[in-house]
């Protein structure tokens, strides 16, 4: 394949079925035809000039209107998809910084998120698995401090910032672990059942009235009810932190108890969010540090783990480089435990931009096809 450079000149004598891509041209062009790219030419042999250099503008045209078409559908759906995100739940929730969900599908239709977090195996899993690994985390923290060797907190301390983060000292503290309570220690089984059936997206009014009457239609998180047993069977403190609302207390320890997650005592060991209050939950960690060494943090949210995934500016990739990053990294699964939540929450946000890296866009050479743009040929 040639390469042809900047005012270079280039004759063929007839026609060839051969293409040759020039740069700057999305479709291939069948060496003969006259095509002017930039300072590119080529001339053809034969007497068909005009017909071959009409061919060309035709394609070339009809390149750049799929060109623009795309851009113009990419655009589209990433409005379509942010109205979804914002319609998902009430304005007053998300002036809060409540989590979001998805839109809903239509009446009787059960949304992915739902088919794989409560009906998939694969969901099963990956919460036993973080479980487990809770259980041994724990364990060896509670050898440790019986053998006297120093154990150290998983809460940030004040001041703290992602790329520098450090920790409440424990000291002598008794041991604990908090853990999230929805979409981690219990399945909502009820009310997301009864949100697919009726193809409702998240009311917070129904949210209340769920928290208060829903109790014995909970599931608890697979492997959830082992390893939390084992935490209290070695000596280490069980202590909730959740956005149920504090009004609910009563119905919600009945819920976790019921769901074999043992007692909660409300004020100690559930602390739930006070009406009026933020979605924010450093505040209720530290309390909890400074009486315990929290030896374990566990959610489905990034925000079960700092308050700092949720700062000004903390754009999905800037979410997700934070928790990837070198200072951040070494806590999954060492300390910091994240269960799988695909249907509500932070995690569900962004358009194409935020989402695909630039330089990781694909065209599906078949669409070009399909419009009748003949494929790229690519260079020797």
């Amino acid at each position: 394949m040639m390469t042809l450079r900047t005012g270079q000149r280039l004759a063929f004598a007839g026609i060839s079925a051969t293409a040759l891509l020039l740069p700057g041209c999305v479709a291939a062009v069948p060496v003969g035809a006259a095509a002017v790219i930039g300072k590119n030419v080529v001339f053809p042999g034969g007497g068909e000039d005009e017909k071959a250099e009409d061919a060309e503008k035709a394609a070339r045209k009809q390149a750049r209107e799929l060109e623009r078409e795309q851009r113009r559908q990419a655009k589209r759906e990433a409005k379509r998809r942010e109205q979804a995100e914002e319609e998902a739940i009430p304005p007053a929730l998300q002036a809060t910084g409540a989590p979001t969900r998805p839109a809903m599908a239509a009446a009787g239709a059960v949304p992915a998120g739902m088919q794989y977090l409560y009906g998939s195996g694969e969901a099963a899993a990956l919460s036993s698995q973080a479980y487990r690994a809770l259980a041994q985390h724990v364990r060896a923290s509670a050898d440790y401090r019986q053998a006297g060797i120093e154990v150290a907190s998983v809460v940030l301390a004040p001041g703290s910032s992602l790329a520098s983060p450090h920790f409440v000292e424990c000291g002598a503290k008794p041991l604990a672990i908090v853990l999230d309570i929805d979409e981690t220690v219990l399945l909502n089984l009820g009310y997301e059942a009864d949100e697919a059936a009726r193809g409702l997206s998240y009311d917070d009014a129904r949210w209340r009235r769920w928290e208060a009457t829903g109790a014995g239609k909970v599931d608890p998180v697979p492997g959830a009810v082992e390893a939390i047993s084992a935490a209290r069977r070695a000596g280490v403190a069980v202590v909730y932190i959740s956005n149920r609302t504090a009004a609910n207390a009563p119905a919600t320890a009945r819920a976790l108890e019921g769901a074999g997650l043992g007692k909660a005592v409300p004020g100690e060991t559930l602390l739930l969010k006070e009406e009026g209050a933020g979605s924010g939950k450093d505040a209720r960690r530290a309390q909890v540090a400074e009486t315990h060494c929290v030896v374990a943090l566990v959610g489905d949210q990034l925000g079960d783990f700092s308050d700092l995934f949720s700062g000004p500016g903390m754009t999905p990739a800037a979410r997700r480089a934070a928790a990837d990053g070198v200072q951040i990294e070494p806590l999954w699964g060492a300390g910091w435990f994240m269960l799988p939540n695909p249907v509500y929450g932070t995690g569900l946000k962004g358009g194409i931009a935020d989402v695909f890296p630039a330089n990781r866009r694909w065209t599906d050479p078949g669409a070009a096809a399909a419009a009748g743009v003949p494929a790229a040929t690519p260079k020797e």
